[in-house]
């Protein structure tokens, strides 16, 4: 499926990104005007193939579908994509934070003070083994005082800097870069899913003040706390809307396909009285059912003559699974301290956070104020995409638009240059925009 959007008259830049998940294949292609506006050209979107729990488990059937995927965004925009932002669910993500201090001696912070901050913290990342996704310096202290955006210009006896630092197992990430050069694509970078999604999802003051971001995808459910403005905790739970599908089908003994439009068109996280004599048909359309003369295959069990089964029983079987995910969720968040009088808001977010009833039923399980997490209504955004489904994959462009800095590109490998806060000046900035019209027009 494809969705479009008129172009704007002038682009300084466009980037894409793709989200390989296990359920679906979205691609996303955004422009940035020259005054700064950011504008959705094109988007495409498939059944996933080749991945399981966020993990490439078939290399052909990967490539194929992120083309594929890719391919009906750029047919929608009109616009050719030469590279892609990709995000990374699985991979064991892990997330810590790192601090580091230098002395400064009472004297007015320079950039070159900030960026020898940068490159000693660079020495203090320990992958053990893994690959880093992300070091990325989350706010700066001065002499202890924490908080601070931009030192620049301030005294201060040390200078510190809190880097926040995500890794990953290193072939799971090499095998799904892999899968989208395979699909004749170059990666521009990698991001973890839980940091796209909370560029879409999550306040500035939310990330700050703390808060719990739910992304429920289909075989995975990444569990992360942000707060100071960081992303301070991270825990997979191996389980995702993909178990109620299962679930369904397997209490009916009906095709994936039918459990699967059962949870979605009829399926509720909420009981309700009217669902114990509400019908619901098991047959789609085009397969039987009623009005037709009879149903097509196997009755499911349970079901009356013409492949109806009863709501309620559909909503129990939800209930149930909703209730085991839940108390896994409700681990995760204790586990990482984000619980009794340190706990907060939960934003849920991901496509198993679209079924009816999500956020009431996990405020009643977690005891927690919960709400559905959507990404930005951009122009162009087609309102289907305006959904939590689709929040790690217009996270990813917001990711791409914002760039933020990493300590690894700081120091001597490119030439000295500070680009915490000189980024869009000077130098670095006019080269940043030769490097992008090469990009863009040859």
């Amino acid at each position: 499926m494809a969705s479009r959007a008129a172009t704007p008259r002038r682009l300084a830049r466009t980037f894409a990104a793709v989200n390989v998940g296990s359920f679906r294949i979205s691609a996303m292609i955004m422009g940035e005007a020259e005054n700064g506006e950011l504008q959705v050209l094109g988007s495409g979107h498939r059944a996933s193939a080749g991945i399981k729990r966020g993990y490439v488990t078939d290399m052909t059937a990967a490539a194929h579908a992120i083309r594929d995927a890719v391919e009906r965004a750029e047919k929608s925009a009109n616009t050719p994509v030469r590279s892609v932002w990709i995000a990374c669910a699985g991979a064991g993500l892990a997330s810590h934070v790192v601090a580091v201090d230098i002395e400064i001696g009472g004297r007015r912070i320079e950039d070159e003070d900030v960026e020898a901050l940068l490159v000693e913290a660079q020495d203090m990342i320990q992958p053990d083994g893994r690959k880093v996704l992300h070091a990325q310096p989350a706010h700066y202290t001065l002499d202890g005082a924490h908080g601070v955006a931009n030192p620049r210009g301030l005294h201060a006896e040390r200078l510190g800097v809190d880097i926040h630092v995500m890794l990953a197992d290193g072939a799971p990430v090499r095998n799904l870069t892999e899968a989208v050069q395979n699909a004749h694509l170059e990666v521009e970078g990698v991001v973890a899913a839980p940091l796209a999604a909370g560029h879409a999802c999550l306040t500035p003051e939310e990330r700050e003040l703390g808060v719990a971001l739910v992304e429920i995808g289909a075989d995975i459910t990444n569990v992360a706390v942000f707060a100071g403005g960081m992303l301070l905790g991270l825990h997979a739970v191996p389980m995702g809307s993909a178990a109620i599908t299962d679930a369904i089908a397997s209490s009916f003994g009906i095709r994936r396909s039918q459990a699967e439009r059962l949870k979605c068109v009829a399926g509720s996280a909420i009981a309700s009285p009217a669902d114990h004599r509400e019908l619901i048909p098991v047959n789609g359309p085009g397969e039987g059912g009623e009005g037709a003369a009879a149903p097509v295959g196997p009755l499911a069990r349970g079901a009356d003559d013409k492949n109806r089964i009863v709501r309620a029983e559909l909503v129990a079987v939800v209930t149930q699974q909703l209730a085991v995910l839940t108390g896994e969720i409700g681990k995760a968040l204790k586990t990482m301290g984000f619980a009794g009088s340190r706990a907060g808001q939960v934003v849920l977010t991901g496509g198993g956070a679209e079924l009816a009833g999500m956020a009431d039923f996990m405020q009643g399980a977690l005891g927690q104020p919960v709400r559905l997490g959507r990404p930005p209504q951009l122009p162009g955004m087609p309102e289907a995409h305006h959904a939590p489904g689709f929040a790690t994959l217009a996270g990813l462009c917001l990711y791409a638009a914002e760039d933020p800095v990493d300590i690894r590109a700081v120091g001597a490998g490119r030439g000295g240059v500070y680009r915490a806060f000189t980024r869009e000046s000077g130098l670095w900035a006019l080269l940043m925009r030769l490097v992008r019209a090469v990009k863009e027009y040859f």
